[in-house]
């Protein structure tokens, strides 16, 4: 990304939302932008899997698991498919796991922490529905800006 989010949000003000939850920087990239994919779930990764297993074209996607700590919605081997599907980041309103891994992938992470618990694999939830989470509506197709500063979001 060649622009900051501060000045992204200089530039463009009341059109883009702010995210106001306090994620962590956990993938090797800290700086991603890319159209908005969402999923929303609770304490399963079923479809966070299937969907970072299919080709992203530079498109981040947006999980919300609603905030929940309790297991981890993505770990490395999930984000090495990421990686490989060419997606650009991953935003989750919940836990990953393997942190020293994801680290080293060239791969946008944000999460609000980690667990090494799994979560079910049942598939259950929604994808590409809108989702709202930290004061932001995610609107599949919205583009998404992030770095070190936090995220934006196309209104």
């Amino acid at each position: 990304m060649e622009i900051s989010t501060a000045d992204l949000y200089d530039r463009h003000g009341e059109n883009l939302a702010s995210v106001s939850l306090q994620f962590q920087d956990l993938g090797g990239s800290t700086a991603f932008t890319g159209p908005v994919r969402t999923i929303r779930c609770m304490e399963d990764n079923g479809l966070v899997k299937s969907v970072l297993n299919s080709p992203g074209d530079g498109a981040v996607l947006v999980v919300d698991g609603g905030g929940s700590l309790n297991t981890a919605l993505m770990g490395d081997m999930i984000a090495e498919a990421a990686v490989a599907n060419g997606w650009a980041g991953v935003v989750i309103n919940g836990a990953v796991r393997d942190r020293a891994a994801l680290a080293g992938l060239p791969l946008g992470v944000k999460a609000l922490g980690s667990n090494p618990r799994k979560s079910a694999k049942e598939s259950a939830g929604e994808m590409d529905v809108t989702v709202e989470f930290g004061g932001a509506v995610f609107r599949p197709g919205a583009v998404l800006y992030a770095d070190d500063d936090g995220i934006l979001v196309e209104r």
